[in-house]
């Protein structure tokens, strides 16, 4: 089972997710969003990360100049999409893309398997928010979707329920962010435990 650590914004939190197990850092160039990054703050963390560790830019709706630009300074290996990207732009970026589909129904994930993205990553659906909501979903909609493509759960997951998620949709990856979080920062003894317990799950 892999795991990402999203809302990364300083090394301490990104090394010790890393030697915690982490498989894949998240750094968030949403404006809107309250783990923002600058493209100089995760260029710094990312140029001191070990080697085999996913670096991933999360984006929402921003031009692809600029999501290029971005992930070249950065130095990123993936680029992640929570806005309403079409399937062009996505085919324009020459990167592994992971588009983020918000589940509300079993409506939410048409179009999921033909989208042009190397993986779905699949997120509650709260109105006017992108993601990093800390909102779960229904998990039985993935199961019963038949998704082909790689699935990333993410939404609502925290150490006390991440054991429970991966058994029930056995997805690809699971992300979190907010779940590991105490008063809005990043706890390090919850990253450990979310790691823990997703990757025990036989």
């Amino acid at each position: 089972m892999r795991v990402k650590i999203c809302g990364i914004r300083d090394l301490k939190t990104a090394l010790a997710a890393i030697e915690a197990g982490a498989d894949a850092l998240g750094f968030v160039f949403a404006e809107k969003s309250p783990r923002r990054i600058s493209p100089d703050a995760a260029r710094e963390i990312s140029l001191s990360l070990p080697p085999f560790i996913a670096r991933v830019g999360v984006f929402v709706d921003v031009p692809a100049a600029v999501v290029l630009q971005i992930a070249d300074f950065c130095r990123l290996d993936v680029l992640q999409l929570h806005g309403g990207e079409p399937p062009d732009y996505c085919r324009s970026l020459p990167f592994k893309v992971v588009k983020a589909f918000r589940v509300r129904d079993g409506h939410s994930l048409r179009g999921a398997n033909d989208y042009p993205a190397d993986a779905v990553l699949l997120d509650a659906f709260v109105p006017g928010l992108a993601g990093g909501t800390g909102e779960s979903f229904n998990w039985e909609l993935v199961v019963k979707a038949g998704l082909k493509k790689p699935v990333i759960l993410a939404g609502g997951l925290s150490p006390a329920n991440v054991r429970q998620a991966v058994a029930a949709v056995r997805p690809y990856a699971v992300d979190v962010s907010s779940g590991v979080e105490t008063d809005g920062k990043k706890d390090l003894e919850k990253i450990r435990l979310f790691i823990q317990r997703a990757k025990e799950v036989l």
